[in-house]
């Protein structure tokens, strides 16, 4: 199967030869993806650079959105919003024009009003010979024929944790994170990036509990989107850290001037909401070969993509891991300039050979999986944006894993009925206070969706859910608040309330997907595959709020003072216990990762 990426590879190479201009992504992260989806709702229209339902978005495009809204006499901007945008150009420094054209006066006007004070855009001002001449990059080099940006990555936190119930104690959760992350272009038509970091983690003991249920090597520590983890042993056994290496790299350019080609290993997400339903950043990066093309008010992408199977029998952990692949389709419309739709498909298989079916970009992913026998995964989707008022969007999701008219009618609980949903609602400048920003999103998932016959076809990586982090099983209600008093200071809220079922042991209620949906449980007194509902096994109700103050000391540098109470009542003793924790932490290019679990 390994001829998949081969011909990836040798496509790459072919299309290479008329690449056109095309930047680096911007890495996935939500403070940072919020300011640029922020500025798209304030224009009041969808940004012709990219679809927002599909991320992540290119540094190129980003600057082009803050063009356009420079650019637009009927965009307000709060002294706030125009430090985003300054913030925004820095760090895409190298994809800012160095003049505009005399026809665009207004723009002209605003980038140099912008910009006062720098020659160019990410320009700094305390330069350290040929070290931070840009804001952004601890070392940067630009000519005609490249340009090369270095920086380094760190993320150091310690906290205080206290426990209730049965766990009980107090541990002291770390963060130690070093690395550097590389990006560039040749010529501006073939862009690259790359990323490593060296980590040892202590997470909260609700991670860890969290992770017990997905990992099938205890001598193995866990790291929530991550793959291997070497284990930290810690004086509260059998609870421990990780230890583990990140790594991402990608190459990306245009084939033509409406077709975008990126091979590489990092993470995708389709959606718009805090959580998605489709494909999330959840599990850990993974080998990719993604062609977007771009026309009118479509956007069409094709995914290919390899998975890592870790579930591995007792005995076989010095084998190589099993690769699964998935074909993904998603095509996103703009009906005018307010609504938004969307059609995804993804389908799970695993060969001893190629399988050239799913190498069709345009076809039905459900047709090809009946033809060849119906042994793979099929799942199909429809999302859903509009955007009014210049302050809203409202979002949504639904997600068909196995879907029959017949036993819904029936109202009898079918586990064939296999579907997950999403809406939400985000609300910017609320109440007319200047960046004020509100969300509020509801998933749900019933049980056994995702799941499949085996590792070879459930919807998991790396023994982590693709889509939504509790798997299956579950309804789950969000809710955001984020505020920015000041240019350089930050204050986020999430609160959640979680409802799931969890399995006790050799038991599968549907929530854990790397149990088989063969291996579900039959109710006593109902028809055989009926009477399952979400939440059914050792119901667990959890309530969270993580709090969040962080400042900006210089470009992408931030000290976080986060204060997290977490609170489960279940059935299972294991999981009846009430967390309170409290951190400080220094983060430099690296996002910061609420663990709403």
């Amino acid at each position: 199967m390994r001829t998949i990426f081969t011909i990836g590879i040798a496509f790459v190479l072919l299309a290479s030869v008329s690449a056109q201009g095309q930047s680096q992504k911007i890495p996935l992260n939500s403070d940072y993806y919020h300011l640029i989806d922020r500025l798209e709702i304030k224009q009041g229209r969808w940004t012709s650079g990219f679809h927002s339902s599909v991320k992540p978005y290119s540094r190129q495009a980003v600057v082009q959105l803050t063009d356009s809204i420079l650019a637009d006499p009927f965009v307000r901007l709060s002294p706030v919003d125009r430090s985003t945008v300054r913030y925004l150009r820095d760090d895409s420094w190298e994809w800012v024009p160095k003049v505009y054209p005399d026809s665009l006066p207004l723009l002209q006007e605003r980038t140099a009003e912008l910009h006062a004070g720098q020659k160019r855009a990410g320009d700094s001002k305390r330069a350290f010979s040929a070290f931070y001449k840009k804001k952004n990059d601890l070392y940067s080099y630009e000519n005609e024929d490249y340009d090369i940006h270095v920086s380094p990555v760190v993320n150091f936190s310690y906290g205080v944790e206290t426990n209730s119930g049965a766990v009980g104690s107090s541990v002291n959760p770390y963060v130690n994170s070093r690395g550097v992350e590389i990006r560039g272009s040749i010529r501006k038509r073939l862009s690259f990036y790359t990323f490593l970091s060296d980590n040892q983690v202590l997470f909260p003991r609700y991670i860890w509990e969290y992770g017990s249920q997905y990992t099938t090597n205890f001598n193995e520590g866990f790291a929530p989107n991550e793959g291997f983890a070497k284990l930290i042993a810690t004086r509260h056994a059998p609870y421990g850290g990780a230890d583990f290496l990140s790594a991402r790299g990608y190459i990306t350019f245009n084939a033509l001037k409406i077709i975008n080609i990126q091979f590489g290993h990092d993470r995708n997400i389709f959606g718009n909401g805090y959580r998605s339903l489709f494909l999330s950043d959840n599990s850990s990066p993974y080998l990719f070969l993604k062609i977007s093309t771009r026309f009118g008010r479509f956007q069409y992408t094709n995914l290919l993509t390899e998975f890592q199977n870790s579930q591995k029998p007792a005995g076989a952990y010095e084998e190589l891991n099993p690769q699964k692949y998935t074909a993904i389709h998603h095509l996103s419309v703009n009906i005018g300039e307010h609504v938004n739709i969307g059609l995804f498909e993804a389908e799970v298989f695993s060969r001893s050979q190629l399988e050239l079916n799913y190498f069709n970009p345009v076809i039905f992913y459900r047709f090809i999986e009946s033809y060849r026998g119906s042994a793979d995964n099929a799942l199909v989707g429809l999302d859903f944006k509009a955007n009014f008022a210049g302050h809203f969007l409202a979002y949504g999701q639904l997600m068909l894993d196995e879907f029959k008219i017949s036993e819904l009618r029936a109202r009898n609980g079918s586990w064939v009925n296999k579907f997950a949903f999403q809406t939400g609602l985000k609300y910017i400048d609320a109440f007319d206070i200047p960046n004020l920003d509100l969300q509020a999103e509801m998933n749900l998932a019933r049980p056994y969706t995702y799941s499949h016959r085996s590792g070879q076809t459930n919807y998991v990586h790396y023994n982590q859910p693709l889509a939504h982090p509790l798997g299956a099983n579950f309804i789950e209600g969000l809710a955001i608040v984020r505020y920015q008093p000041r240019d350089r200071w930050n204050l986020t809220g999430t609160f959640g309330v979680m409802k799931y079922g969890a399995d006790p042991p050799n038991y599968n209620y549907g929530g854990n997907l790397l149990k088989p949906y063969e291996s579900r449980v039959e109710w006593p007194g109902q028809a055989v595959g009926s009477g399952h509902h979400i939440a059914q096994g050792r119901k667990t109700l959890v309530t969270y709020a993580d709090v969040r103050l962080s400042f900006m000391l210089k470009h992408n540098l931030f000290v976080d003072f986060q204060q997290l109470v977490r609170k489960s009542d279940s059935q299972a003793d294991r999981l009846k216990y009430n967390t309170s924790s409290t951190s400080l932490a220094l983060r430099w290019n690296l996002p910061y990762r609420t663990l709403v679990l």
